[in-house]
């Protein structure tokens, strides 16, 4: 375990990290998989208050993303976030699909 920014992390500290992958799953909120192998909830919203996000109030521009060279980007490039930044304000994401459902015994 250790502490970033004030974040206490389960894991271990990962030197350098990068998206690997990135998925629109609702208003503002993206799945994303980062190098550590960790698929992560990121919700957008809370940028909005800053200047350099503001654009993403147009859900287009926010769902129109890349990832170049492990920094997930939009707007061609002008607006991007640091891998470790992103991850510091990503929430712990278990998919339904890995969880086994209980079976029911019928008659």
């Amino acid at each position: 375990m250790y502490v970033i920014d004030g974040h206490i992390h389960a894991s271990t500290p990962v030197d350098f990290i990068k998206v690997k992958d990135a998925k629109i799953v609702d208003d503002l909120c993206m799945l994303v998989t980062f190098s550590t192998g960790e698929t992560r909830l990121f919700d957008a919203s809370e940028l909005l208050q800053y200047d350099v996000f503001k654009p993403f109030a147009n859900r287009e521009v926010f769902n129109d993303f890349s990832i170049d060279h492990g920094v997930l980007t939009w707007a061609d490039g002008d607006i991007d976030i640091a891998p470790e930044g992103l991850y510091s304000r990503t929430y712990d994401y278990q998919s339904n699909t890995s969880r086994t459902m209980p079976r029911t015994k019928i008659g």
